[in-house]
């Protein structure tokens, strides 16, 4: 689909969607606990329905439920084998390939757009030396457990969803394990939120030196309900959109979160920006720098490369197709801001952050703004255009074929 967004500020109350990060620890920390578990999920997306439903082929039962889902954790025997779909989520993708290993229950992995080819070689290769079978470093890909505890060595800085991974498996197993990095760690952030589940589900795992102990032999206690609270992702594109000239009161976040995205608060109008632990601001600083005066460089998100596009490279032909400037660096980008934006036609390149982040651009722009690709949005923000309108956005969406 296609939509023409047209120039004007936004004003008004918005609430954020759920946390789709919160929102996939919280599920998988419930499948794997010892009673059913009830979470409050006021929003969903692609990405959580794709946990969902690998959950449910691994034998946990997650059903709808009035103001969120139920969830009855898995049996272990209930199902021979499973066919997990993880879409285009990495999260669910990397979350699970240890757990499946550590329940012993054989899993093919299969997934759409860009996940197979996103990295999972190092990941794979520890899985392997600690006894699971795994057919290919790519999806679709074969794995079989069981595996066993003892020391795993793994790169801090290609992915945190790996070690977040491990993290939900580790406790499963009969022997202590612990978790080496070999580089330091990025995105630290996330794997904060994977301790604070933890915790939550009263599963321990004590820093030691570069990495984590995580005792073997554990029971996930549930808490009986979770909550699911607001997402800082979501959130920062309204933010972003307050720094180029709108009043967006962004509502349903917590202050007192494990979210690395609440950085957006003090990253807006910096110069020079570290995203090494916020990747997924990129965009939304990336627009709002394009639309004040001088110089900012981001640096620190090579990985950015390996997301759902190459989203360096997304983000910089978003601003110069709109009349901005901007470069991409080996890790980041530079934005030379305070040019006027203008109208023109985005390529959504099938990523709901670089359709959102072209949204507010056009909040700024001398003209309407075209982005293909934007039904990418459902991902993680389905509700994203409906919100806009609702601030006064105006948005014509063009569907296939009309």
């Amino acid at each position: 689909m296609i939509a023409t967004v047209h120039p004007g500020r936004l004003s008004g109350a918005v609430r954020v969607p759920a946390s789709k990060s919160a929102a996939h620890r919280a599920l998988i920390a419930a499948a794997l606990a010892d009673a059913p578990t009830s979470i409050a999920l006021d929003s969903t997306n692609r990405d959580i329905e794709a946990t969902v439903g690998c959950l449910n082929a691994l034998g946990a039962q997650i059903e709808p439920a009035a103001g969120g889902l139920n969830v009855a954790p898995v049996r272990r025997g209930a199902v021979a084998s499973a066919a997990l779909d993880c879409g285009e989520s990495g999260s669910t993708l990397r979350f699970l390939l240890p757990v499946a290993a550590a329940l012993g229950i054989p899993a093919r992995f299969t997934g759409r757009g860009r996940l197979p080819e996103r990295p999972n070689a190092a990941l794979a290769d520890e899985l392997r030396a600690h006894g699971a079978q795994v057919d290919s470093d790519a999806l679709p890909t074969d794995v079989r457990g069981p595996i066993a505890g003892g020391t795993w060595t793994l790169p801090g800085d290609v992915s945190s969803q790996y070690v977040t991974g491990l993290l939900l498996a580790l406790p499963l197993l009969k022997e202590d394990s612990e978790i080496a990095l070999t580089t330091p760690l990025q995105s630290a952030a996330y794997v904060d939120m994977t301790l604070q589940t933890l915790k939550r589900f009263g599963v321990a795992a004590q820093p030691v030196g570069s990495g984590w102990r995580v005792p073997g032999g554990q029971v996930f206690r549930s808490p009986g309900r979770i909550a699911v609270e607001g997402d800082w992702s979501a959130a920062a594109f309204w933010l972003a959109a307050n720094a180029m000239g709108s009043d967006v009161r962004a509502e349903g976040l917590s202050d007192d979160t494990a979210q690395g995205d609440r950085a957006i608060l003090s990253l807006l109008g910096r110069h020079q920006i570290d995203a090494s632990n916020v990747p997924d601001l990129v965009p939304a600083l990336a627009v709002a720098a394009a639309a004040r005066p001088g110089r900012t460089v981001i640096t620190g998100a090579a990985r950015l490369r390996l997301k759902e596009s190459d989203r360096l490279a997304a983000v910089a032909d978003l601003l110069r197709a709109l009349g901005g400037r901007a470069e991409v660096l080996p890790d980041g980008l530079i934005i030379e801001g305070g040019h006027p934006l203008r109208g023109g036609t985005v390529d959504g390149r099938n990523d709901h952050r670089i359709v959102m982040a072209a949204a507010i651009a056009a909040t700024a722009a001398d003209g309407p703004v075209r982005i293909t690709d934007v039904e990418a949005v459902e991902k993680s923000y389905p509700e994203f255009f409906r919100d806009y309108e609702k601030l006064g956005g105006r948005v014509y969406v063009e569907h296939a074929g009309k």
